[in-house]
């Protein structure tokens, strides 16, 4: 069997009811609406039209149920925004009864089709209707239909169209203190359920079998969604053996599947959950064995881990930018510790990765020009891999507090760490 863990899932339970208790969705549904209208403010945008699930359900606090990707493209949900923090969003959906009770029912709308030229049209009529002579000013949209693209200039040929993504971005970057406590909510049911996970996991189990533990376990525990297909990907020791890249790394994700996992292997494990919308992420590696042994290569590879780690953390504090967090990820020498198409630290909200993001081929310009915050939320994720060793991958949450930084995640990292 795997390595036995040392807190539990009754541990995770506790916790979860002082978090619920302290989470009030209507005071965060209102603090994000007036970060919404004071970063239109900084960015001189009149009206902000919103098309993507989390910027809907962070402007206008709409829960959005998942569905078949196609229905979601061609009808999907739409919120409106104009620049005064005393006038409501306009929310348009297929499904009304996802709409939050403080917004007012003649601000809920039937959906639009956006994806069509007579939708486009209706949605013109419609916001011309609702917004007014705003929409002649500066209107920003988060994302464009190949409709929306060709027919918004003439149709609005009063208006300026301006990307809308820069101004979801600088609002949703830094969390409020009822964000920060669903992201926990969402974290403590992920690992609560990682435990089920682990117990079960021993030689001849299946990879799906692993998933239908956690996904029980997630809504037991009080999870609204599941944000990612749960990954138990099993890691060889040689790159040769594959699964690999075509720039000759390790490849990670893959998709899970039925395969029987076999005494000895290692896993890289990766799952998030969500709570309100908020995701949480989940990464270890684990050793499926019935008698766990690690190599002395195996232990050396962990302690570069956390070496990796730490003086990454060291750097999560204000002030300090994305680029200060690669950089001190690459102080210790030796092979850049994550994979080239991937990356080592990312932002988590309403998305599993937002920015900033740290490791990517965005570039160095970029990394400089994200400072960190007060209220950011970072997964950082080093990922040391050495040909004929195999890998040590694990993900820890941090939030950026006034004078350094606080940890979220707190699940073992097992024989690794000698717990």
């Amino acid at each position: 069997m795997s390595e036995a863990p040392v807190q539990s899932k009754a541990a995770s339970v506790r916790m979860l009811r002082d978090l619920a208790a302290s989470i009030d969705p209507a005071r965060m549904r209102r603090q994000r609406f007036l970060k919404t209208v004071e970063a239109m403010e900084r960015h001189d945008v009149d009206v902000l039209l919103t098309l993507t699930a989390p910027n809907v359900n962070y402007v206008c606090g709409a829960r959005i149920p998942l569905s078949e990707s196609g229905r979601e493209q061609y009808v999907p949900v739409v919120s409106v925004v104009v620049r005064d923090k005393d006038r409501p969003p306009h929310l348009f959906t297929p499904t009304p009864q996802g709409a939050p009770p403080d917004l007012p029912a003649e601000h809920v709308h039937p959906p639009l089709v956006p994806e069509f030229a007579q939708g486009v049209r209706q949605m013109v009529d419609s916001l011309r209707r609702l917004v007014g002579p705003a929409l002649d000013g500066k209107v920003a949209v988060d994302d464009l239909t190949a409709a929306m693209y060709t027919m918004l200039p003439e149709l609005l040929p009063e208006a300026t169209i301006v990307n809308g993504v820069g101004v979801l971005q600088d609002a949703r970057m830094v969390k409020t203190e009822d964000e920060v406590r669903c992201i926990r909510m969402a974290q403590v049911i992920n690992e609560g359920a990682a435990y089920d996970v682990l117990e079960a996991l021993r030689p001849g189990v299946r990879e799906s079998d692993l998933t239908a533990t956690y996904l029980r376990s997630i809504y037991e525990l009080g999870a609204t969604g599941n944000a990612l297909d749960a990954i138990w990907q099993v890691t060889p020791q040689m790159l040769r053996d594959g699964p690999h890249t075509l720039n000759g790394e390790l490849a990670f994700v893959t998709v899970p599947n039925d395969r029987i996992i076999r005494d000895g292997e290692l896993i890289m494990m990766d799952t998030c959950v969500e709570y309100l919308g908020y995701g949480s992420d989940l990464g270890r590696t684990w050793l499926c064995a019935m008698r766990p042994h690690l190599s002395s290569q195996q232990r050396d590879q962990y302690q570069r881990w956390r070496e990796v780690f730490e003086r990454m953390r060291e750097e999560v504090r204000p002030g300090r930018t994305a680029l200060d967090l690669r950089r001190a990820a690459l102080h210790i020498g030796g092979p850049k510790p994550w994979l080239s198409h991937h990356y080592i630290g990312h932002n988590i909200g309403l998305a599993l990765a937002e920015p900033p993001f740290i490791g990517t081929d965005l570039g160095l310009d970029y990394e400089e020009s994200m400072e960190l915050k007060p209220g950011m939320v970072f997964v950082l994720e080093p990922c040391i891999w050495e040909d004929g060793v195999g890998v040590y991958r694990a993900e820890e949450l941090l939030v950026v507090t006034e004078n350094g930084n606080e940890q979220i995640s707190d699940f073992p990292h097992g024989p690794w760490a000698g717990e």
